[in-house]
């Protein structure tokens, strides 16, 4: 599985399960292209603006942290 599908199935229901969040690091620890560096760029936007709800992080967990220290959650 590529890194861009993963991120393709969260975009489309707006969940990352744990399950793809750690398929992801596996991924993202070996060879991926550029397309893949891309759309994980863009899931990471997505779970900063709300749009994409992680299960290890529940949305109301995201927000404070956002408020709290004003960087990047996921």
């Amino acid at each position: 599985m590529l890194i861009r599908e993963i991120v393709q199935q969260a975009l489309k229901t707006r969940y990352l399960t744990r399950e793809a969040e750690d398929q992801l690091r596996q991924l993202l620890r070996s060879k991926y292209d550029s397309q893949d560096l891309q759309a994980f760029m863009n899931l990471q936007n997505a779970v900063m603006e709300g749009q994409v709800q992680q299960e290890s992080r529940p949305f109301l967990d995201n927000l404070l942290i956002l408020r709290d220290d004003k960087l990047s959650c996921i």
